[in-house]
């Protein structure tokens, strides 16, 4: 994997992976940016969440659950002091689907925390996580 970022001025730069895909970073007004873009720290969070949601519901649909709506949230405390590192995280999955199994989301989602997710290996080095589940009926 390979990717770069490109200077725009101020704070402000544009991020490019592998792909053709570009996005926008900026930093706070009180830090010298203009607040137009990403900050870096919330694109490890969005990584996390993209990461765990991915391996979870490729899980549920192996699992042949009839999931109708999911999304992954995170909460992230940081240090106090420099370096900023992610100190804890909650992770919360919103499960809403017909005759949901409940015993088959916490095994999706222990997966994808204990085997397949390398962004919850990675941040487990530094802090501590946990996790939510809910499940609602779509009925």
């Amino acid at each position: 994997m390979k990717s770069k970022v490109v200077w725009k001025g101020g704070m402000a730069f544009t991020g490019k992976a592998d792909g053709d895909y570009l996005l926008s970073l900026d930093a706070a007004e009180a830090v010298g940016g203009k607040d137009l873009g990403f900050k870096p720290l919330q694109l490890f969070a969005i990584g996390l969440a993209g990461c765990t949601g991915m391996d979870v519901i490729s899980i549920l649909r192996k699992k042949r659950q009839d999931v109708t709506g999911f999304e992954v949230s995170t909460e992230i405390q940081l240090a106090h002091e420099h370096p900023k590192v992610f100190t804890n995280i909650v992770i919360h999955y919103k499960v809403v689907g017909k005759n949901i199994d409940k015993d088959a989301v916490e095994r999706a989602v222990d997966l994808s925390e204990n085997k397949y997710c390398g962004a919850q290996a990675m941040l487990a080095k530094t802090a501590d996580i946990s996790h939510k589940i809910t499940i609602e009926d779509a009925a």
